[in-house]
């Protein structure tokens, strides 16, 4: 087990930067696998002929597909940057759409420790990752938020439980365990291209048809634990409070929990059913409250509702918010979707 580090040697660190090894070539067969794992069922992920009416090149990724590359690129940060903690835990995620990535897509991706808050005494810790093709466009950025825990927090038999069940090349003891060849790097100075994807006239609803305070209704989504492997399986976060009741309650859990970023995949694509083109969003930022609790006999059943929050007229734009409920309580605190309308 390790202890936090003090707060002003880890501050110094904001602002480290690397790039992954190599591109990261967008398959036609994982973004529909993808969509399958999130429950996603907007033709444009998987019909070539659908997206290209609606102006794509390939199949359009899910809006939160980006994640699964993602956390592959970010392990080194939490294992030789972000030092001193046991485990983290996801608290808030935002994408940010500049242009959709479609199948076919070669990807640079940067990771960047952004920032670093004491808030309530835990650490919460921001990386960024930018997504780049190969005409230098930046066309996605995701930031991710998570709190730091250490020793204090876990039973030290937790940890060796959760490792004798982990796959066999993730070693979870791993993270954080020391900073001795650590050397800050920081990102190169140079422009910044952003993906302007206004170009295209989004196959959404009709701006003229929307008011503020309306109803996007309601959607149930069900989860069985086997949807908890198979998002394991294909997102790479092999967790197993994700699909192991015994770790999932000596790790303080009621039962085996939803991962935090598939719940907002289903959000994700519960809008996009109703807004008609998932390349229309801009921006897509969740808060997670609570944790969707997937029992072995029952599931789950998880409730999304939302409604326009604001219209602008000039951009042709609006904010919708996001809620999403099981057994009665909520699983996002604040979830806002910024959408471009026809």
């Amino acid at each position: 087990m390790t202890a936090a580090p003090e707060a002003s040697a880890l501050e110094a660190r904001v602002g480290h930067y690397y790039e992954a090894d190599g591109l990261y070539l967008v398959g036609r067969e994982k973004v529909r696998e993808y969509a399958r794992a999130v429950q996603d069922y907007h033709p444009a992920h998987w019909d070539v002929d659908a997206a290209a009416k609606l102006g794509y090149s390939g199949l359009v990724a899910p809006l939160t597909f980006t994640s699964t590359p993602a956390m592959a690129c970010n392990r080194r940060m939490f294992e030789s940057v972000v030092v001193g903690y046991d485990t983290y835990l996801q608290t808030e995620e935002i994408f940010e759409q500049h242009r959709p990535i479609v199948a076919g897509d070669e990807l640079r991706i940067d990771i960047e420790l952004t920032s670093i808050r004491r808030i309530a005494g835990r650490d919460m810790i921001t990386v960024t990752n930018t997504f780049t093709d190969t005409a230098g466009e930046r066309v996605h950025t995701l930031h991710t938020t998570v709190v730091g825990v250490t020793a204090d927090d876990i039973d030290p038999t937790t940890m060796t439980a959760v490792q004798n069940a982990m796959m066999h090349d993730v070693d979870l003891s791993g993270i954080g365990a020391s900073d001795a060849e650590y050397q800050k790097t920081v990102r190169p100075e140079g422009e910044v291209r952003i993906a302007d994807s206004t170009t295209r006239t989004p196959a959404t609803l009709s701006f003229d048809d929307l008011k503020v305070g309306d109803e996007l209704g309601v959607h149930h989504t069900r989860l069985s634990r086997g949807d908890l492997v198979n998002y394991a399986g294909v997102a790479g976060d092999a967790n197993p409070i994700h699909w192991d009741e015994d770790i999932a309650k000596l790790a303080g859990l009621p039962d085996v929990i939803a991962h935090g970023m598939l719940t907002m995949g289903l959000g994700a694509g519960f809008v996009s059913a109703w807004s008609g083109d998932p390349g229309a969003v801009t921006r897509y930022a969740v808060r997670l409250s609570q944790p969707a609790i997937v029992s072995a006999k029952e599931g789950c059943d998880i409730e999304f509702s939302g409604k326009i929050k604001s219209l602008d007229p000039e951009t042709r734009t609006g904010v919708i918010l996001v809620a999403a409920k099981s057994e009665g309580k909520k699983i996002f605190g604040l979830a806002t979707m910024n959408i471009r309308f026809s």
